[in-house]
C-alpha cells in the first residue's frame, strides 16, 4: 500500500489520496459496473456538490437505504467532503422503523433504492428531505417523480468542496436497537476509523494487492466498515448486492478474491452448495468470521474447503467492529488448543479489556462479569442522547476522549483470551443480526389478545438463536400463534419477529416486577455450555 501520510486522517482524505496514487485502479466492482479510484473521487465530488445544493452543511445527516450498490460509497465519500454524516438504514426494517431512524437523525437527503419506494410511501418523514432514487446502473425505471441518482448529480460539477473535517468529527452513524425498544444512533468518528484500519489491515492480511469481497449488508459495520478497510488499503472491492452463496462461489475464483468476511450462517450455506468442492479458493488469504458463535462442524468444514487462514473477531457497532481476534494459529480443532475455539481471542493492539462486577469492581481470571472496553475505536456517543452516552461510559472519559465502554455482554478472561458467556442486556443474535426483546415486547403488548409478554432467544441449529414469544393471553381465543406472529411482521423487520409462541398463565417476576428472563430461558438452554448459541 502507498503509505498514508500524516495529512490523511479523514474519510474524505482517504479517497483523495488513492485517486492521486492509483487513479486507474478498480476501486469497486459490482457485476459489470466498475469504478476506478479516480472515477470514485470525481463522482463523490458531484455527490458532495449535489448535497450542498440540497442544503447539507457541516455535520448534517444524509441517509442511504438500499441493498449493496457502489452509490453507497460515492455518498459516503461525498458526505465526508462536506463533513456531513452518512446514516446507513437497515433495508430489512419495517417502514415505521425506517421512518423513526430518518426522523431521529434529521436527514437532509435520502438516497433510496427503487425497490424500497413502496416503503417510502408508508413513512411519515419530518422536515424537507431531498429524495433521490437509485435503480439499476444508477438510474431508475420508476422513480415516483423523484430525481434519479444520475439526474441528481449530472447538473453538478466535479469540484471537491474541501470542507475541513476534524479527526473527532462524526463521519458515520449506524443505528443499533436498544433495551428501551428505540434504536440509538451510534456516532463513529474519523479517529474511530483511523484507529481501527491500520490495525485491522495488518491482522486481516490486507494490502494494495488485495481483492476484497464485500457481501455483508452495508448497514452493518461488518459490511460498510469492511468495505472501507479495503479502500483504505487501495484494494479492489468486489461487491454483492445481496448475500448469495452461489454468487460468492463464482466471484472468488473469477476475481481472485483474497479477503472475505462472513457470518457463520453464510459459511454454513456455502458448505451446502454443490459446487463448493469444485471452487478454486487458491487466491484466498483469510476469512474473518464473527457476529455470532460458530459450530466446530461449520468451522472445520470451512477451513478444509477454503484452505486459508480463518480468524474470529468480536466487536460491536459501538467499537467500530472487531476489538478482539482469535488468530489463525489459535484455530486447532481436535488438537491440544481446541478449547480456544470457544473464545473470542485476544484484544487487538491499542485495546484493553476489563471484566467487572455489578459495582464496577475488576474480577480475576475465570470469573464472569460484564465486558468493558477501552479503545480508540469506541464510539463518540449516541446521537442526541446524552443520557445513553453517559451510561455507556460510567467512569467518564479522559482528555483524549478515551474511557471504559460497557458492552452489555458477559464473559471472562483466561490466559489473555476473552470468553463470551452470556448477554447482560438480553440481546438475541439471530443469523448475525442483533435483536432486542424490548422492541418485540412493545409490539406484542399492543396486540388486543395479549395481556403480558416476554421475548427470549432459544437455540437454533442454522441461525444460532431464534426469537420466541412467551405470552399471557387476555382470554380472547380468536388469536392464534400465527396471527400473533403476523401482527409482529406488520410492525417489525421479519428477522426480529417470533418464530414460535408459547402461552403460560403468568410471567415469573421478582418483587420489583422485573420479568425473570433467566428462568424463562433455562429449559431451552439446558445442557448448553453458555447461554448464547
Amino acid at each position: 500500500m502507498a503509505p498514508m501520510t500524516a495529512a490523511v486522517h479523514t474519510i474524505g482524505d482517504l479517497i483523495r489520496h488513492h485517486a492521486a496514487e492509483r487513479p486507474d485502479k478498480a476501486a469497486i466492482i459490482l457485476g459489470d459496473n466498475v469504478r476506478s479510484y479516480a472515477a470514485l473521487h470525481e463522482e463523490s465530488n458531484r455527490v458532495a456538490q449535489a448535497m450542498a445544493g440540497a442544503g447539507v452543511e457541516n455535520q448534517d445527516r444524509v441517509a442511504f437505504l438500499d441493498k449493496n450498490v457502489p452509490e453507497y460509497f460515492t455518498m459516503l465519500f461525498g458526505a465526508a467532503k462536506l463533513n456531513a454524516v452518512t446514516v446507513a438504514v437497515n433495508w430489512r426494517l419495517a417502514p415505521p422503523e425506517m421512518a423513526y431512524i430518518l426522523n431521529h437523525s434529521k436527514v437532509k437527503v435520502l438516497l433510496i433504492g427503487e425497490e424500497f419506494l413502496g416503503h417510502l410511501k408508508s413513512m411519515d418523514l419530518e422536515g424537507d428531505v431531498q429524495i433521490v432514487v437509485i435503480g439499476e446502473n444508477g438510474g431508475a425505471t420508476d422513480s415516483d417523480g423523484y430525481p434519479t441518482y444520475d439526474e441528481w448529480i449530472a447538473s453538478h460539477d466535479a469540484t471537491d468542496p474541501m470542507v475541513e473535517s476534524a479527526p473527532t468529527d462524526t463521519c458515520y452513524q449506524l443505528y443499533t436497537s436498544g433495551t428501551t425498544g428505540l434504536p440509538k444512533g451510534v456516532e463513529l468518528t474519523n479517529n474511530n476509523f483511523f484507529g481501527m484500519m491500520p490495525v485491522a489491515s495488518d491482522m486481516w492480511s490486507f494490502d494494495s494487492d488485495s481483492v476484497n469481497l464485500v457481501g455483508m449488508p452495508l448497514f452493518h459495520i461488518a459490511g460498510s466498515g469492511w468495505g472501507v478497510v479495503g479502500l483504505y488499503n487501495g484494494a479492489t472491492n468486489v461487491m454483492l448486492r445481496d448475500v448469495d452463496p452461489m454468487e460468492i462461489l463464482r466471484l472468488i475464483p473469477e476475481h481472485k478474491v483474497t479477503n472475505a468476511l462472513f457470518v457463520p450462517a453464510v459459511i454454513q450455506f456455502l458448505l451446502m452448495m454443490p459446487t463448493i468442492g469444485e471452487t478454486d479458493f487458491s487466491s484466498m488469504r483469510s476469512v474473518i468470521y464473527g457476529a455470532s458463535p460458530i459450530t466446530e462442524e461449520v468451522l472445520v468444514g470451512g477451513m478444509e474447503a477454503m484452505g486459508c487462514d480463518f480468524c474470529q473477531v468480536y466487536g460491536l457497532t459501538e467499537t467500530t467492529g472487531g476489538i478482539t481476534q482469535l488468530d489463525a494459529e489459535d484455530h486447532d480443532p481436535g488438537g491440544p488448543r481446541a478449547h480456544l475455539l470457544r473464545s473470542a481471542g485476544k484484544p487487538v493492539p491499542n485495546t484493553e479489556i476489563r471484566i467487572v462486577d455489578a459495582d464496577g469492581n475488576d474480577l480475576p481470571d475465570g470469573e464472569v462479569g460484564e465486558i468493558w472496553i477501552k479503545s480508540p475505536q469506541n464510539l463518540k456517543g449516541y446521537y442526541a442522547d446524552e443520557e445513553a452516552t453517559a451510561a455507556c461510559y460510567p467512569e467518564g472519559r479522559d482528555e483524549n476522549g478515551l474511557g471504559w465502554f460497557t458492552t452489555g455482554d458477559a464473559g471472562y478472561m483466561q490466559e489473555g483470551y476473552l470468553f463470551i458467556h452470556d448477554r447482560i442486556k438480553d440481546m438475541i443474535v439471530s443469523g448475525g443480526e442483533n435483536v432486542y426483546p424490548a422492541e418485540i415486547e412493545n409490539v406484542l403488548m399492543k396486540h388486543d389478545g395479549i395481556a403480558d409478554a416476554a421475548v427470549i432467544g432459544v437455540p437454533h441449529d442454522k441461525w444460532g438463536e431464534t426469537v420466541k414469544a412467551i405470552v399471557v393471553r387476555n382470554g380472547d381465543e380468536g388469536n392464534s400463534d400465527d396471527e400473533i406472529i403476523a401482527f409482529c411482521r406488520e410492525n417489525l423487520a421479519h428477522y426480529k419477529c417470533p418464530t414460535s409462541v408459547t402461552e403460560i398463565e403468568a410471567l415469573p417476576r421478582n418483587p420489583s416486577g422485573k420479568i425473570l428472563k433467566t428462568e424463562l430461558r433455562k429449559p431451552y438452554w439446558e445442557g448448553k455450555e453458555r447461554m448464547v448459541n
